[in-house]
């Protein structure tokens, strides 16, 4: 949900590079073989990202001639772009994208792995394309799986392509009868059409987004109950509420969506955190 910029890598050449350090000459041979095919399903793969059908990809049209779809991904994404050293450097390329290592699938967890927007194992021509590879966090790569999109609203986001964090279109709301706890949800802005809306919302369900930003949320909560209580009992409601719209301002200013600056946002705008809700039996002016 977060935006990469798309890698300057073209299919063709990955794949090259991944493949030519085969130490058995014959499959060398016949992977380098394989080549022109790889790169037309490269190169279908991108005409259908730009249109956003990736849904209406065949599988059957993503295999390497010649080669079973388990042995194309051990021999090109395995070995070749994961252990020998000209695939690595590819690999590692991708991986140092995301600014500050932030995984773009939830704008949360730390880059551990690449994930294939198209299953490798169903579409192994583009095991080692680099526009089918998004550097993502084990929570993110563990929940997309093997699992590829069959309707354009189960099309989750492609950091590569799709952009929405220049937009505002995250918020949460305090739980009813809590200290403060939130639910998060998406709000789309005005901007968005249907189909858009559905696939964030999509997207957001399918990374459990809102669970993530809650237990976030939460923690963050208990460690700042202490200064609340000190800014409520020094300067009442007025400084409670001022606190929480600086630290909002901070956060939001370097992340539109950030749950952490949705989180303060939220306090800062709700009257009965603010006047002591955020602790139990807090009350104003104790």
């Amino acid at each position: 949900m977060w935006h990469l910029e798309p890698p300057n890598i073209t299919a063709r050449d990955s794949y090259v590079t991944c493949v030519s350090s085969t130490r058995d000459g014959d499959r060398r041979e016949q992977l380098l073989g394989a080549t022109d095919a790889v790169a037309a399903a490269g190169a279908r793969f991108r005409v259908a990202a730009a249109a956003r059908t990736l849904h209406e990809l065949e599988a059957g049209n993503f295999a390497v001639p010649g080669i079973a779809n388990s042995d194309a991904v051990n021999w090109a994404y395995d070995n070749g772009m994961r252990s020998t050293q000209a695939g690595r450097v590819i690999y590692d390329g991708l991986m140092d994208g995301p600014e500050d290592e932030r995984c773009p699938m939830c704008g949360y967890g730390d880059v551990a792995q690449l994930d294939h927007v198209m299953p490798k194992v169903k579409f192994p021509a583009l095991c080692v394309d680099p526009l089918n590879l998004v550097p993502a966090c084990d929570r993110c790569n563990h929940r997309k799986g093997q699992v590829s999109p069959n309707s354009i609203e189960t099309t989750p986001l492609h950091p590569y392509l799709d952009r929405i964090d220049h937009e505002t279109w995250l918020d949460a709301a305090v739980i009813a009868g809590s200290q403060g706890e939130l639910t998060y949800f998406i709000a789309p802005p005005p901007t968005w059409d249907d189909t858009l809306t559905a696939r964030v919302t999509y997207h957001f369900k399918l990374f459990k987004l809102a669970k993530r930003y809650g237990v976030q949320a939460n923690r963050a909560l208990k460690n700042i109950q202490h200064t609340l209580q000190e800014q409520l009992q020094g300067a009442g409601e007025t400084a409670v509420r001022s606190y929480l719209m600086e630290e909002s301002r901070t956060r939001l200013r370097n992340d539109l969506n950030g749950w952490d600056g949705v989180a303060y946002r939220v306090w800062a705008a709700h009257d009965d955190f603010c006047r002591g809700g955020f602790a139990p039996q807090a009350g104003v002016g104790v």
